[in-house]
């Protein structure tokens, strides 16, 4: 008799993690309101929405965790192919990023009269290949938030080799690890406030110069970020989803955020980025990671649809709001009394059909047709 091989099992699907997809709706609509709002409108929580910009480096490290929560195991077994791996990231991140573009093609009528002729000829042909947050006066080419596409797609091409190094497998010796990467993530923002290379001693989010959109903007500085991420989700993979101590982590991580967003103006604005936030940011995401109070209510299933497109929104919403405003739309349907507000709403829907109606079946169609 020929004999029968048995099909390859498919890998264990994940277990869903709701909580830190309502998170990532609560991360998404604080970077629309840093950009279009006055944080006096949010009362207490005025200091996370005027400290928005740091919803940033939340998602970058967010990144490195998930991609290390799905992909890990697979990996160590010898099962994670990189060119499968990297059709299936480019089927997420691509469409949805080229749309932005092609609506907000206007933005580059802007673009050509602030900007010299050669660097405009190169983020028009750096832009669509996510490469221009490698040019830090281009980083924000175009698509303002784009720069950060242009991080996640370096994450991707480096994330085959990096998950594969070993790791310590234990608690204590990983949160050495996480704690080398902590630091090693203020080696950038602490080295530019030693040396004032921008001639500027008290940076602020109004400086500008060329280090300090290097140390914002480039995907370099945010490589210890994203390798934290990897590691913290080898700690999660040791904490119980029911233990009891998630509930104090995700206490401290969201105290512990709004305590330094608090007094976010009196602190050293180039270790925002990143740096600082770090440990913090862990500790929400082990606590929202775990079954309590407060993973329950970020997993309430309004935030978590949400949350399942702020990738959209994100990357929507800068020029669409300006498209809104440049073209009077909601003056025009004679609701002004109703802004900013329909605005808002309006970019989430516009996020959620965009999500659903071009992301998804673009993405279905790529995975289909293209095979590495």
């Amino acid at each position: 008799m020929p004999q029968v091989v048995p099909a390859p099992l498919k890998p264990a699907r994940k277990e869903t993690l709701p909580a830190l997809t309502g998170l990532r709706c609560f991360a998404a609509l604080n970077i629309v309101f840093f950009h279009f709002s006055n944080p006096k409108w949010f009362g207490p929580f005025a200091p996370i929405i005027d400290n928005g910009f740091t919803s940033v480096s939340f998602f970058l490290l967010l990144s490195g965790y998930i991609l290390a929560y799905n992909y890990t195991d697979r990996a160590r077994k010898g099962h994670l192919k990189s060119g499968s791996f990297w059709i299936a990231r480019f089927s997420r991140l691509y469409p949805v990023y080229l749309l932005a573009l092609v609506i907000s093609i206007g933005m580059l009528v802007d673009e050509w009269h602030v900007r010299s002729h050669a660097q405009f000829a190169w983020g028009v042909v750096l832009t669509p290949l996510l490469l221009q947050g490698w040019h830090p006066w281009l980083s924000t080419f175009w698509n303002t938030p784009a720069w950060t596409m242009c991080t996640e797609a370096f994450f991707y091409m480096i994330f085959p080799f990096v998950v594969v190094w070993k790791r310590p497998k234990r608690v204590w010796p990983l949160v050495a690890l996480l704690l080398g990467l902590w630091a090693l993530g203020m080696v950038c923002p602490g080295l530019y406030m030693w040396l004032h290379p921008d001639g500027v001693v008290h940076a602020d989010r109004y400086t500008e110069g060329f280090w300090i959109r290097a140390l914002k903007f480039t995907p370099p500085p945010h490589i210890p970020a994203f390798l934290f991420g990897i590691a913290l989700a080898d700690l999660d993979a040791l904490i119980p989803r029911a233990a009891r101590r998630r509930l104090l982590f995700g206490a401290l991580g969201m105290c512990g955020i709004y305590a330094i967003l608090y007094y976010g103006d009196k602190m050293p604005y180039p270790m925002m980025h990143d740096g600082l936030m770090m440990p913090l940011f862990a500790l929400a995401i082990l606590g929202l990671a775990g079954r309590n109070l407060i993973a329950r209510f970020f997993g309430f299933a309004p935030f978590a649809i949400v949350g399942q497109s702020s990738y959209a929104l994100y990357i929507l919403h800068f020029n669409m709001w300006n498209l809104l405003h440049k073209y009077r739309v909601v003056a025009r349907l004679h609701l002004t009394r109703y802004d900013p507000w329909l605005s808002y709403s309006i970019l989430i829907g516009a996020a959620m059909l965009a999500t659903y109606y071009f992301e998804k079946p673009c993405q279905n169609w790529i995975r289909k047709h293209i095979k590495l």
